[in-house]
């Protein structure tokens, strides 16, 4: 049987509050999203006045990190090189601000997050992925 870690609930509000703390930092208003490998929600928060599809694209961009086991920005810089195939994966959304959340080079879940614009959203969810990384 193989032994691997798993992402916890305590974990998950931690990396969220380390994610919300630097859209605080900035005056973002964000909705935050983590996930585990399988790609279930595990954790979720929205700030106040962020838009309402903010909800449904974080929870998408953590999903879309855990299963392709790739953050987001991967599959968008292919897009905007001409790689029109990303449109067609299933269940992706190829918009930075969606990152693996690692432990032991291994993928544990997902972090993502909307609301602002994309590379805000990924420097968002980077602050939570880096909480996780130590």
């Amino acid at each position: 049987m193989m032994m691997k870690p798993v992402l916890t609930l305590a974990a998950a509000k931690e990396i969220a509050s380390a994610a919300e703390a630097e859209a605080r930092a900035h005056s973002w208003r964000v909705s935050i999203a983590i996930v585990d490998d399988s790609g279930r929600l595990l954790y979720f928060q929205r700030m106040d006045d962020t838009t309402n599809a903010s909800v449904d694209i974080a929870i998408a961009k953590a999903q879309h990190a855990a299963n392709y086991r790739r953050d987001t920005k991967f599959h968008q810089e292919l897009l905007e090189n001409g790689n029109h195939v990303v449109l067609t994966l299933p269940a992706s959304m190829p918009l930075e601000g969606g990152l693996r959340l690692m432990v032991d080079d291994r993928v544990v879940g997902g972090i993502g997050v909307s609301g602002a614009q994309a590379a805000e959203d990924g420097q968002i969810a980077k602050a939570g992925a880096d909480w996780l990384a130590k």
